[in-house]
């Protein structure tokens, strides 16, 4: 096929309604980079018989070797077709632009999809016929669901039915009507998870309502009362009108969710032999032949319908009377592809029967060259029938314009809800709005383009390093780049037989420097190996308003911009477009000027954007679009250094640039000085190593053991050792300060397990509860907060992780909330009894699942849940022992050291320094005796104690956590895993050799396969992919996704004590224990003490005399 020109496609961007921006979205292994080639071909990038190989977007060495997407790559291609602009028209012809982003399957690159996902308006959605619905195909569904994406279905490696599971047709029908309904039961639970939410919404709404109308009619009557009757009767009139307003809740109609052949949304497909098709197609096909319109068999053609071949009637189910009738899909359709593999690949050996495909050929009118008739390769004929019958591009690029809205129809329908869903929505400028939904591109409107993700590209790889595309030169500059090369060539031969027997050595030097190969624009081609090949960050964008050319200036909005405090800290930074690119796949090509609705590369944001952010021409009023679900969070952190102590440096820089260019990696120095990189798995991690020591850093770097996060708590166990203190309840401990001036008595308990997980879910509310009440302080105290502390607020908010974020909830709601996670702890109801009140802090970094609880007389810490007006009550409260403040220290001048300790001992726990869970530490008594040093004022005994205090409080919290039985949380993976039967065995003895727990397996109806269900610690998963498919044979492939913490039900500490226990443990108990091998584990990285056995059984050692 002839090779598109770049520059057509540049002029097609103008025309938005006919442009489709589109990603392929899939779990792993289900085809969509092959699909994606058999798209490409249709250019003429690749040969089409290399379509499904060549794998030409996975443009990295590792990914083709591994033989999986790492990277979403994005490439423009051409389609032009014949439609008619009314049903009665002659056909036009129409020339269309389509950005195509094909994205990662693995779970360890879902970052990536969702990259992808904002910048286009459709998805097709690919689902293997044989797999059916994977994990991974709930999440891309649930991504196209949230970015409100119009999705097609594309049902691929149909072909797998055939071959591998030898299905008849009527077999394979039944098998796809049931995967159809699978996909559609997912599409199905997004809805009705969303309509519940809604209506729940509107009944608290109605509810609001209905007491605020009560209570303007208890005025009314009271006003009624006391006043004349004509004031009440506006009030009246007041009352209906508010009680009348209640309205009924609108019942949305589900019906355009779902997938559904007849309505030309789902396609069926073979990526790997090349075709596809719609029911539209065959529809078309059959019209003449059994003398139906069109429209009716595309509705029939799919479905409990049947073809009597007597009559050409289409029957029903309940018109069959006993007849053994074909759907007309199996008849029509899957019958006629079977008799295709049959007369090709099957009978003879799999040689095929040649009579057969002559046949086929006739009675389907096609034309095969000879020589492919010739060929000895049975695929060849196969793929060559149906690349005349059946084309795959054809059927996805038709159904892709068909089906999927243009830049314009999309805008319109998704961005208002993007744009409400954005921080200080209410105070966006309405033209920004306006011209983001209506998609204006004059010069005069304003720019906003959305940046995905930046992209590292080499400088080899710039456009203005490259030929022209094709590679191919013109007659005129093969022949002047010919005289040049000759030219120079004569000039170093003169030199070398130059008069002067030893010549003029500088002379040949310099002529033979200059014959070197140069390109026609006088550039030199790039040396492999000569020198270093830089990188360059090119920004993945979407513009949705404006044009934008190269020389521009607009604002980069950092992630956390608000329009309702434009100028504040950091202030975004204005930027000059240094480039615009067209994304080709593996290359670049340059664009002077970009309009609305289209995808492309830019350049000069080097340094002022980290990951994603908005661009915007104005700052008052513009709209942050970066608030993207990355769908998996970094869980795997590694320390690196380098082999050699000079290349730090380099690291560092490399380590910078790879927290750019990868939208999951985090780079972080720890306080030990480790420079640390969090990856979201095994196989990512290995990827950014990769692209550190070969692009970023370019030097050889050192990895150490994978860092796991684990979490502390306590429980009431059954058979605890008795209290450290007798004399004092379990948990309690009475600290008193080396001063001997401050004593602090607390206790810590265990947190019932709903309000834990309560506070697990809303961290989010918590931090925005934390960051209000700040705000309210500053504003009291006239100040600003400083840059030091804002800092130390974004670092929170990016550490605070929570998987299953709510919504967030104001003071009120989650205070009655929490009220109600207390009251499920059944018989503790004295203990949590007006807890919630006297909730001082929450730790660690402010937003964690431990409380600090204040039950001191005198209210000595600040109540966290309080509202303004009971806080400034308690402020008004007089001083108990009526001393000024000046004079005297009293246990209030402390508050802040003792919450500031309660965050240092939930940040480093008591067993191995991880963070604590699950804990609450009541604040009993705070008592502050006079010094006998009566010449330093309180101010400066102030100052002395606040390191006192808070030694004091954390090692006394630390004392009490461990009064109780120490549990270690375990960070868990959730596996899934399909297998067939042969293997299942190895599956499960895998699983459990790492501590690993089933939790459901289920056979796959229809297939050999089942899929295992499990929970995995994140310890023991290192390996466990390439375990799994050496011990397979490659049978098994699994997918880990982060599931949270789980309690490891084992005291690391425990001791046999009993009889019972002796006899079976032995007196030293040295039987290994997981948790005690985990904590050992942690506080030797940490550098902490761990008590090992350096030699055991000394009796029986014997030395090599002996």
């Amino acid at each position: 096929m002839p090779v598109v020109n770049p520059e057509k496609l540049i002029g097609l961007q103008r025309n938005a309604d006919e442009v489709r921006n589109i990603c392929i979205l899939a779990h792993v292994d289900h085809g969509k980079t092959s699909l994606t080639d058999a798209l490409i071909a249709t250019n003429g990038i690749i040969s089409p018989k290399l379509a499904g190989k060549i794998r030409y977007l996975d443009s990295r060495p590792d990914e083709q070797l591994r033989g999986i997407t790492m990277e979403s790559s994005a490439i423009s291609l051409y389609f032009s077709m014949l439609r008619r602009p009314t049903p009665d028209a002659s056909p036009v012809q129409k020339e269309y632009l389509i950005n195509l982003i094909d994205s990662p399957g693995h779970i360890d690159f879902s970052s990536e999809v969702s990259t992808a996902s904002r910048l286009c308006d459709g998805a097709l959605v690919l689902v293997d016929a044989v797999e059916g619905v994977c994990s991974q195909t709930v999440t891309v569904l649930r991504q196209t669901w949230t970015e409100h994406l119009k999705p097609l279905l594309v049902i691929n490696k149909v072909d797998r039915l055939i071959t591998e599971l030898k299905m008849s047709p009527g077999e394979a029908y039944t098998h796809l009507s049931k995967l159809l309904e699978q996909v559609n039961a997912v599409i199905g639970s997004f809805f009705q998870g969303e309509r519940m939410e809604e209506d729940l919404q509107w009944r608290e709404r109605v509810e609001e309502r209905v007491v605020a109308a009560a209570a303007k009619e208890q005025e009314r009557a009271e006003r009624k009362a006391a006043k004349a009757a004509s004031g009440s009767v506006s009030e009246e009139s007041e009352s209906v009108a508010t009680t009348g307003a209640d309205g009924t809740f609108e019942e949305k109609d589900d019906e355009d969710l779902y997938f559904a052949p007849e309505k030309n949304n789902v396609i069926f497909s073979s990526a790997v032999d090349g075709w596809a098709f719609t029911v539209r197609q065959f529809a078309s096909l059959y019209e003449k032949k059994l003398g139906i319109k069109r429209a009716v068999l595309e509705k029939v053609l799919w479905g409990d319908f049947y073809l009597e071949a007597k009559t050409k009637r289409v029957l029903g189910s309940k018109h069959l009377k006993g007849r053994a009738l074909k759907p007309m899909f199996v008849q029509l359709v899957l019958d006629n592809i079977w008799a295709v593999y049959e007369a090709t690949t099957g009978g003879n050996k799999g040689k095929g029967d040649p009579a057969m495909v002559e046949k086929i050929t006739k009675s389907l009118s096609l034309t095969i060259p000879p020589h492919i008739l010739r060929s000895r390769d049975p695929r060849a004929i196969m793929t060559t029938v149906f690349a005349a019958w059946l084309p795959l591009s054809t059927a996805i690029l038709v159904s892709t314009i068909e089906q999927l809205p243009a830049p314009p129809a999309a805008q319109a329908s998704r961005l208002p809800a993007l744009i409400d869903a954005s921080p200080g929505a209410k105070l966006i400028d309405p033209v920004i709005r306006d011209a983001m939904i209506n998609i204006k591109t004059t010069k005069d409107d304003p720019v906003v383009a959305y940046v995905s993700k930046i992209v590292a590209v080499p400088e080899s790889e710039m456009p203005h390093n490259k030929r022209k595309a094709g590679g191919a030169l013109t007659g005129e500059e093969a022949r002047d780049l010919a005289r040049k090369k000759i030219s120079e060539f004569e000039n170093a031969q003169t030199a070398l037989n130059g008069e002067s027997p030893n010549g003029d050595l500088n002379s040949i030097t310099k002529a033979l420097g200059e014959s070197s190969l140069n390109g026609t624009d006088g550039s030199p081609i790039a040396e492999v190996g000569q020198q270093e090949d830089p990188e360059h960050l090119i920004g993945f964008a979407r513009l949705y308003s404006g044009t934008l050319s190269v020389g521009d200036s607009v604002y980069v909005l950092p992630p956390k911009f608000s329009p309702a405090y434009p100028h504040a800290t950091p202030e975004p930074q204005k930027v000059t477009v240094t480039g615009l690119y067209l994304l080709m796949g593996r290359g670049l090509e340059d664009l002077t000027s970009v309009p609305a609705g289209v995808v492309f590369g830019i350049a000069g944001l080097e340094g002022h954007i980290l990951k994603s952010g908005t661009l915007c021409s104005q700052l008052e009023g513009s709209v942050n679009l970066a608030g993207i679900n990355m769908g998996t969070q970094p869980i795997v952190r590694v320390a690196l250094e380098p082999n050699n102590p000079g290349d730090l440096d380099k690291m560092i820089r490399g380590m910078k640039l790879l927290e750019q260019s990868d939208p999951c990696a985090q780079y972080e120095v720890l306080e030990s000085g480790e420079h640390v990189i969090l990856t979201a798995g095994e196989l990512h991690l290995e990827r950014c190593l990769k692209d550190l020591r070969e692009r970023y850093a370019r030097c050889d770097i050192q990895a150490g053991e994978p860092i796991v996060p684990y979490r502390e708590t306590i429980v009431s166990a059954a058979e605890m050792s008795p209290p450290k203190n007798k004399d004092l309840p379990r948990g309690t401990v009475i600290g008193v300060t080396t001063s001997k001036q401050i004593t602090v008595r607390l206790r810590v308990r265990p947190l019932p397990a709903s309000v834990t997980e309560f506070l697990e879910k809303n961290a989010r509310a918590v931090r925005r509860l934390y960051s209000e009440k700040k705000a309210e302080e500053e504003s009291k105290r006239g100040t600003v907060m400083n840059a030091e502390n804002e800092t130390g607020r974004e670092q929170d908010e990016a550490d605070g992780i929570s998987a299953n974020d709510t919504g967030l909830l104001s003071i009120l709601d989650f205070r009655e909330k929490l009220r109600a996670a207390f009251s499920e702890a059944k018989g503790q109801e004295s203990i949590w009894a007006n807890v919630v009140e006297k909730i001082a802090a929450f730790g660690p970094r402010r937003t964690g699942p431990n409380l600090l609880i204040d039950v001191t007389e005198e209210g000595t810490c600040q109540r966290f849940l309080q509202e303004a007006h009971e806080a400034s009550e308690d402020e008004t409260e007089p001083d108990p022992n009526g001393k000024p403040s000046a004079d005297t220290l009293h246990p209030r001048d402390f508050s802040d050291k003792i919450a500031y300790a309660f965050q240092l001992a939930t940040a480093q726990g008591s067993m191995c320094h991880e963070p604590m869970q699950g804990v609450a530490v009541f604040l009993e008594e705070v008592t502050v005796t006079a010094s006998s040093d009566e010449d330093s004022s309180a101010r400066e005994k102030l100052g002395r104690l606040t390191g006192e205090v808070i030694k004091t409080v954390r090692d006394s919290i630390r004392q009490g956590f461990m009064d109780w039985s120490p549990r270690l949380m375990l960070a868990m993976y959730s596996v899934e895993i399909q297998a067939s039967t042969e293997v299942l065995g190895r599956v499960y003895a895998t699983i459990c050799r790492r501590h690993g727990r089933i939790l459901t397996e289920s056979l796959k109806e229809g297939t050999p396969f089942f899929t295992i269900l499990s929970l995995l610690p994140v310890a023991e998963s290192f390996g466990f992919s390439d375990e799994i498919r050496k011990r397979t044979s490659g049978a098994a492939q699994p997918q880990l996704v982060f599931s949270g913490f789980e309690l490891l039900d084992e005291d690391p500490f425990w001791v046999p004590q009993t009889e019972e226990e002796l006899e079976d443990f032995g007196e030293k108990g040295d039987r290994e224990r997981i948790s005690k091998k985990y904590v050992d584990a942690v506080r030797g990285r940490k550098g902490m003490l761990v008590q090992r056995k350096v030699v055991g059984d000394a009796e029986k050692q014997k030395t090599l005399k002996r």
